[in-house]
C-alpha cells in the first residue's frame, strides 16, 4: 500500500461539483481517500484567463503503481470532460503554455519516491513555486517533508510567500 496525493482542480463550468465527484471516483477507483483539503480559487496560474481556479488535495492509499496511477488519474479526467487534444490545439493556436480546463488531476507525491520519465514526475516538479498548490497541501499534510528537497510542505510555503519563523 503506498500513499499517493493527489491536486485536483479547473476553471472550467461547475468545478466543485466536478471535484467531488473526481473525489468519488478516485476513492473508488485509486483507493481510498483519506484526506482532502478545503477548496481554494486562485488566478491561472502561466497564462490568462477569464475564470479563477479551483483547487483542492487529495491525500489517498491505493494499491497501484505509480503508472496506474496516471493512467487511472487520465481516464478520470477524460470522464469528466478534460479532452488533452482540443487542449494541444488551444496551446497552439494561441501560444500559451497552459489553458482553461474542466478537470486538472496532478499527482504531487507517491510515498517518497522520485520518478524522472517522460510520462510521469514524482514529486510533481511545480510544488515549490505554486501557490495555489502548497495552500491546500499545507492544510492536509504541513509536516510532510518534500522527498527531493528535504523541507517541509510549510517551509516550502513559508518560503514562498517570504515569511521567516
Amino acid at each position: 500500500m503506498a500513499r499517493v496525493v493527489l491536486l485536483t482542480g479547473g476553471n472550467v463550468g461547475d468545478v466543485k461539483e466536478r471535484l467531488r465527484t473526481a473525489q468519488r471516483l478516485v476513492n473508488a477507483r485509486i483507493g481510498a481517500v483519506l484526506r482532502c483539503s478545503h477548496c481554494y480559487g486562485s488566478a491561472p496560474w502561466g497564462f490568462e484567463a477569464e475564470q479563477p481556479f479551483v483547487n483542492q488535495v487529495l491525500v489517498a492509499d491505493t494499491d497501484l503503481a505509480p503508472h496506474e496511477v496516471l493512467a487511472e488519474v487520465h481516464r478520470i479526467e477524460r470522464e469528466l470532460g478534460r479532452n488533452r487534444a482540443a487542449e494541444a490545439v488551444e496551446r497552439a493556436a494561441t501560444g500559451q503554455r497552459y489553458v482553461s480546463r474542466p478537470i486538472d488531476i496532478d499527482i504531487l507525491l507517491y510515498d517518497d519516491e522520485v520518478i524522472s520519465t517522460p510520462e510521469l514526475t514524482i514529486p510533481h516538479p511545480g510544488i515549490a513555486e505554486r501557490e495555489f498548490v502548497l495552500t491546500p497541501l499545507c492544510e492536509v499534510l504541513r509536516q510532510r517533508p518534500h522527498p527531493v528537497l528535504g523541507l517541509t510542505m510549510g517551509e516550502l510555503r513559508d518560503n514562498l510567500l517570504g515569511k521567516t519563523k
